[in-house]
């Protein structure tokens, strides 16, 4: 009986100091390496890191089952500046920044934007508009889901203006001329007597000092980051509109094997970026206008009369791009009627109604 009792009480002693506790379930840690073809000096490589992941962590840490172990591959050095969506979909990373921009053979309507220049220079209104125009339009949010991807949330640029050597007053001081613009944005340069001429925000800079170009088509945020203001003096504020460039995104075939709660936690995160990165960006144009502006840079309005002047010199642009993609069995008509309809219902006074 002695025995007995002095082995329960040794038992409860024992349960007592912990050792007989009912063991906690292990936390299950899951590693993800996360890319961008652009370094953390633009912003939506910054908010990716500073906004996005830790959104992700904060989730995952409130029953704390579940942990993320990261990589952080940013500025090229895992996934290249237009290969980040082959990259997630063959499994180099998981997460990524895609630039729809370059990548418009496997993103075509997502870029429409970029094919009705002259448009609003709200990121909020652009970036929401496209994302709910992927819900909307069921083939345009398909396309990410057919390249193997899991959109999270859609960045917009701020207002494209021209960074240049030279001073533009006029259509005509664009004769001659050669300017970068990357992608489909080029056609907002044929028509008006200059050169487009291929680039990134990774070469403008270079590309300018050594006479490959003579300025740029760029955003404010972007030009400042790249420093283009030490090289194209002359900022004219064209105002060809917010665009829609690109989004976050998980690969499907990671996603898809993730819990239910990790899921959840990368769908809301990347809701939350896409509101930061929107507003970050709407706060930081003019104070770095301001800050190109004491570093020298020149910086003047092009009249509406200019505007409207170079907006009419183009060729249908839209119109082409949607006669091109219907061919292909894309509804790019509906996007292209649905995306003007969006920025006139929001107050939008467009020079030319991209749509007629």
């Amino acid at each position: 009986m002695n025995s007995q009792r002095t082995f329960l009480l040794s038992a409860l002693a024992l349960a007592a100091s912990g050792i007989f506790a009912v063991p906690v379930a292990a936390q299950q840690v899951i590693k993800m390496t996360a890319a961008a073809g652009h370094p953390p000096v633009f912003l939506w490589v910054k908010m990716a890191d500073e906004v996005l992941i830790p959104e992700v962590d904060k989730r995952l840490a409130v029953d704390g089952k579940y942990k993320i172990e990261w990589t952080k591959a940013w500025g090229g050095t895992l996934l290249k500046l237009g290969s980040e969506s082959k990259g997630v979909a063959d499994g180099v990373a998981d997460v990524a920044i895609v630039s729809t921009v370059f990548e418009g053979a496997k993103f075509p309507l997502q870029n429409i934007s970029y094919y009705t220049p002259f448009g609003t220079d709200d990121i909020g209104l652009v970036s929401k508009t496209v994302t709910d125009l992927q819900v909307s339009v069921p083939a345009m949010g398909a396309t990410w889901t057919k390249n193997g991807l899991v959109y999270l949330g859609g960045m917009a640029l701020d207002s494209y203006h021209v960074w240049s050597k030279f001073p533009i007053t006029k259509l005509e001081d664009l004769k001659g001329k050669k300017l970068s613009a990357p992608g489909p944005s080029s056609n907002w340069v044929r028509g008006t007597g200059a050169v487009a001429v291929a680039g990134t925000l990774n070469s403008y800079y270079e590309d300018i000092k050594s006479g490959v170009s003579d300025g740029a088509l760029v955003f404010t945020t972007g030009a400042w980051s790249a420093k283009l203001h030490e090289v194209a003096p002359y900022v004219t504020k064209v105002n060809f509109g917010a665009q829609f460039a690109g989004g976050t995104v998980i690969s499907k075939s990671r996603f898809d094997k993730l819990p239910a709660e990790v899921q959840k936690a990368f769908v809301d995160a990347g809701a939350v970026w896409q509101a930061a990165y929107a507003k970050a960006q709407s706060a930081a144009v003019n104070a770095l206008m301001q800050k190109m502006v004491e570093a020298g840079a020149k910086v003047t309005d092009l009249n509406d009369l200019e505007r409207k002047r170079w907006a009419d010199s183009l060729g249908p642009v839209a119109k082409n791009w949607a006669a091109d993609a219907q061919a292909k069995g894309l509804p790019a008509n509906e996007v292209l009627s649905a995306y003007i309809d969006s920025l006139q219902k929001a107050g939008t006074s467009l020079p030319r109604d991209w749509s007629k």
